[in-house]
């Protein structure tokens, strides 16, 4: 079981934001399998409606920014999504790279052990994508290794009155006045924090409400911008961890990643 809280798991976990995305198309399974790689301990992930009630792996509602195709992905069966190029556009090297099904995602976290923070992006057809959403988690026995994950904490509340057992993170980039408060009310089993919001205090009080938190952290050459001008977030970062008011880390660079929870986590 993909354990969300440090404390619990005995370790700080890795996450890959859309895979190991820094030289792999995004979304895809060569991004997950790269990740897996470089010592990723769970992956997140962006989802979406197919025209045919299908859930399919995608960051935007429509599939021209990652795909040799056009239009929404709404007005597209899976067959036809699944169709399309995702990964010339990124490299010639990854031509035919394709969008994967949630279906093949939850298989590959089952049987590679890491945790799966899935963020539903779709909001017009929200109903659907949580009836299929727990249609597959049952297909699939893959509860166990899911987190559903989205800025629209309502729809997190829906989806865990809709289904039993599923846990939940809310995503936010603004610093709240009551943050034990906000995941108390939400109903939530985690929260995804933006570096430059959070604050070690927030950390506190939220795991004193019994929740976790993932802090996405920029991209390396965000943080070497950063070190020139005399701010050093990368140790920043390591004292949160080893601190332990984070539980996990997440972003483009898993190996990055890897190698400051290697260093600064005490365990």
């Amino acid at each position: 079981m993909y354990e969300l809280l440090a404390l619990n798991s005995g370790r700080v976990h890795v996450c890959a934001h859309r895979g190991h995305c820094m030289d792999r198309p995004e979304n895809t399974m060569a991004a997950f399998r790269r990740a897996v790689e470089l010592g990723c301990t769970s992956l997140e992930i962006d989802v979406v409606m197919s025209g045919d009630g299908e859930i399919v792996v995608l960051h935007d509602l429509t599939v021209d920014r990652t795909t040799n195709g056009r239009g929404f992905a709404e007005d597209m069966t899976a067959a036809e999504i699944c169709a399309l190029d995702a990964g010339s556009g990124f490299d010639e090297g990854f031509a035919g790279e394709r969008i994967p099904l949630l279906r093949d995602v939850l298989n590959f976290a089952c049987e590679h052990g890491v945790g799966l923070h899935c963020e539903i992006k779709d909001s017009r057809n929200e109903d659907a994508l949580i009836a299929r959403l727990a249609e597959l988690l049952r297909e699939t026995r893959a509860m166990d290794w899911l987190v559903a994950i989205s800025f629209d904490h309502q729809q997190l509340l829906k989806a865990k009155a809709a289904i039993p057992g599923l846990r939940t993170e809310g995503i936010t980039h603004a610093r709240h006045v009551d943050p034990a408060g906000l995941v108390t009310r939400a109903g939530l089993d985690s929260i995804s924090v933006e570096a430059n919001t959070f604050h070690p205090e927030d950390g506190r009080a939220i795991h004193e409400a019994g929740v976790a938190i993932r802090c996405h952290i920029p991209r390396p050459e965000v943080i070497a911008s950063y070190a020139q001008y005399g701010r050093d977030l990368r140790a920043l970062a390591g004292s949160w961890i080893a601190d332990g008011v984070v539980d996990t880390v997440s972003g483009d660079d898993v190996g990055y990643l890897y190698a400051l929870v290697e260093e600064f986590f005490p365990g």
